[in-house]
C-alpha cells in the first residue's frame, strides 16, 4: 500500500473511531469511503479502488513548493496532511473496473480559512493540466471576479516557476495569463464571471474557488454543462461557509449532506464538510480542532484565541468568526430532523392493510401544479405511531422537475402520477373515500387555502374533514413532538424515499419574538408536502389523544 493511501485510510479510521475530533459530516465522509472499500463489484457497483491512481496526484503535489509564508522562505516542498491525502486519494482512486475512468465527477470540499485550500487546489490544477494524461485538457480556476479567479492560478504559476526541472520535464510553458503544455495542446487559465464570455468551454478540470461568494449560478452551470465531451472531467468546488442559503453553494452543500446522510445515492459526487456540530461551544478549543483539519499546522491556537476573543467582545465580528473560522452557515433556519434517527424508524414490512378497522387520522396537503399533493395516514398501536404517506404529482411536473431521482421514484410507485399538467384531485378523493371505508377515520385535516371546493364536496358525502390553518401556532407542538417521537423510536414509517427526501428538506423557522416554530424550505425545489401532511395528522392526533377536547371545540 502506498504511503498516501495508507495515511488516508488511517485518517478515516481515526475519525470514525473518535481518535481525531470531527463533526458528523466529516465522520460520514470517512464512513462512506470505508464502507465503499468493502463493497464487492456488481452490476450496480462497477467501481474499484486503484491505489496507483490514488497515489499519483498526491506524489505529484508533494513535488511542488510552498509559495507563501515561512515554509516558502525555507524552500520547503508541500507535505500533504492526512486529511488532504484522504480527500485526494478518495477522489482520484475510484475507477470503473472495465473502462478505468474515474468515478467522481464532482468534488465539494468545505473547510475554514487557513487550511491550505488554495494550495491544494493549485497543485491539483497543475496535475490535471500536465500529468493526468488528458490530451487537449482545459483547466480553469473560476470565481466571481478575475482577482479571485487568479488566486489559485497565480499560486499554480508560482509553483511552476519555482520548479524549473519539473516544468521542463512536463513541458509547461508560463505566460502572463495562462499555463500551457504544447505537446498535449493543454492550457490552464483563470475564468471570471465578469469576463466577456463563458461560452465555448470544454472543461477537463475546473476549480470554483469560494463558491459561497457566487451570487448567481451562472459560472457553476456553464462549467457543469461544458464537461459533456470529457470522459472523466472533474468539477472541484472549494469554499468556506457563507450566509446566502438561496445560492448555488448552499444548494450543492445540501446535496452533499443528503448524500452523506444516505437520503440520495450519488456515486459521482465526493463531499466533505469540516465544521462543528450543533451543540458545540464555538469558543472551545475542541471545537476549533474539529472544524480545522490543519489544526496545529497552518491553523494556530494563538490566532484562533485572538479571533475568538474578538468575536466575544464584538457582536459584529461573531458571524465572520463562525463562517470563516468554524465553517458555520449563519442567518438561516435550522434543519428539523436528524436523518439517521429518521432512517432508524423505517420499517419496510409495514403494510397499510394490517391496520384495517383501526383509528386513523389523515393529514391532507393539496397542490395542483409544481408541488405534490400529499395524504398522510397515522395510526397509534402499542404506544407507537405508524405513518403511511401517499404522494401525488402530475406528469408534466415530473417531466420538468430538476430532481433526477423523481422519475425513478414514480416508476417504483412511490409517487402516483396523474395525467396532464394539473394533479387530478379526483384520484386523491377516491383514496380518501377508500380510507374512510377501511379505517376508523377520526379526522381528515386540511388547509382551506387551496381546497375549499374539494373539501366541500367530500363533507357533503359525510367524510370527517376538519379545517386546519397552516400557521406557526398550530405547527409548533407537532414539530417538537414528532422530532421527539423519532428520537425515542416511537414512530414507524414505510421507508418511502420520497418522504425521506422531503423530511430532509424541511427546516424550522423560529420566531425571535415568541419562539413559535414554522416549517419551511430553503429553496422552491426542496419539496416538503409529505411532512406537512404528517405534521397536520400527528399534530391533531397527539392533541386529541393526550387531551380529549370538549364537544364543539376545535384545537388549532
Amino acid at each position: 500500500m502506498s504511503r498516501h493511501v495508507d495515511a488516508a485510510l488511517a485518517y478515516a479510521r481515526a475519525v470514525v473511531c473518535g481518535e481525531i475530533p470531527a463533526c458528523k459530516y466529516t465522520r460520514q465522509a470517512c464512513e462512506r469511503q470505508l464502507s465503499d472499500l468493502e463493497r464487492p463489484i456488481s452490476e450496480s457497483w462497477p467501481w474499484i479502488f486503484d491505489e496507483d491512481r490514488a497515489d499519483r496526484p498526491c506524489a505529484f503535489v508533494e513535488l511542488l513548493p510552498h509559495i507563501k509564508g515561512k515554509w516558502a522562505r525555507e524552500g520547503r516542498l508541500i507535505e500533504l496532511e492526512p486529511w488532504q491525502c484522504f480527500v485526494i486519494t478518495t477522489v482520484f482512486g475510484w475507477v470503473h473496473h472495465r473502462t478505468g475512468l474515474r468515478r467522481f465527477r464532482e468534488g465539494y470540499v468545505e473547510v475554514p480559512r487557513k487550511n491550505a485550500k488554495s494550495t491544494l487546489s493549485s497543485g491539483l490544477a497543475l496535475y490535471m493540466l500536465a500529468a493526468d494524461g488528458e490530451h487537449g485538457a482545459e483547466v480553469y480556476s473560476a470565481a466571481t471576479t478575475r482577482d479571485q479567479a487568479r488566486i489559485v492560478f497565480d499560486d499554480a504559476r508560482s509553483m511552476a516557476e519555482r520548479t524549473p526541472e519539473l516544468r521542463t520535464y512536463l513541458g509547461v510553458a508560463i505566460m502572463q495569463h495562462s499555463l500551457t503544455v504544447a505537446h498535449m495542446a493543454s492550457k490552464f487559465t483563470p475564468l471570471a464571471a465578469e469576463g466577456s464570455t463563458l461560452d465555448g468551454l470544454n472543461v477537463h478540470f475546473a476549480v470554483i474557488d469560494e463558491l459561497h461568494a457566487h451570487k448567481t449560478r451562472a459560472v457553476y452551470d456553464v462549467i457543469d454543462t461544458a464537461r459533456g465531451a470529457r470522459e472523466q472531467s472533474l468539477l472541484w468546488n472549494i469554499t468556506t461557509a457563507g450566509t446566502d442559503r438561496s445560492g448555488i453553494c448552499y444548494e450543492r452543500r445540501t446535496h452533499v449532506v443528503k448524500v452523506l446522510d444516505g437520503v440520495i445515492d450519488d456515486p459521482s459526487l465526493f463531499g466533505v464538510i469540516y465544521t462543528v456540530d450543533e451543540a458545540d461551544d464555538p469558543h472551545a478549543e475542541t471545537s476549533w480542532a474539529k472544524a480545522n483539519p490543519n489544526w496545529g499546522k497552518s491553523v494556530l491556537r494563538e490566532d484562533m484565541e485572538a479571533a475568538s476573543r474578538k468575536a466575544e467582545s464584538m457582536p459584529s465580528a461573531l458571524n465572520n468568526f463562525l463562517t470563516k473560522r468554524l465553517n458555520v452557515w449563519v442567518n438561516g433556519d435550522s434543519a428539523w430532523m436528524d436523518m439517521r434517527a429518521w432512517d432508524r424508524c423505517a420499517d419496510n414490512t409495514l403494510q397499510l392493510s394490517d391496520f384495517e378497522g383501526e383509528r386513523c387520522w389523515i393529514g391532507l396537503d393539496l397542490a395542483q401544479k409544481r408541488d405534490f399533493a400529499a395524504a398522510c395516514l397515522v395510526f397509534e398501536r402499542d404506544n407507537r405511531w405508524h405513518v403511511f404517506t401517499r404522494l401525488y404529482l402530475n406528469e408534466l411536473a415530473v417531466q420538468e422537475s430538476g430532481n433526477a431521482h423523481l422519475s425513478g421514484w414514480a416508476r417504483q410507485g412511490y409517487v402516483q402520477v396523474t395525467d396532464g399538467d394539473i394533479t387530478d384531485f379526483d384520484v386523491v378523493a377516491d383514496d380518501l373515500r377508500s380510507a374512510c371505508a377501511r379505517f376508523d377515520v377520526q379526522e381528515i385535516d386540511f388547509d382551506p387555502a387551496l381546497s375549499m371546493y374539494f373539501a366541500g364536496k367530500l363533507i357533503e358525502e359525510g367524510l370527517p374533514l376538519v379545517e386546519i390553518t397552516q400557521r406557526a401556532l398550530f405547527f409548533t407542538p407537532p414539530l417538537i413532538q414528532v422530532e421527539n417521537l423519532v428520537h425515542e423510536g416511537k414512530l414507524r414509517h414505510e421507508g418511502n424515499p420520497v418522504m425521506t427526501w422531503m423530511v430532509s428538506n424541511l427546516v424550522v423557522k423560529v420566531s425571535k419574538f415568541n419562539e413559535l416554530r414554522a416549517p419551511t424550505k430553503e429553496r422552491p425545489e426542496n419539496k416538503i408536502d409529505g411532512p406537512i401532511a404528517m405534521l397536520m395528522a400527528l399534530g391533531r392526533a397527539l392533541a386529541l389523544t393526550e387531551q380529549p377536547e370538549e364537544p364543539g371545540i376545535l384545537l388549532l
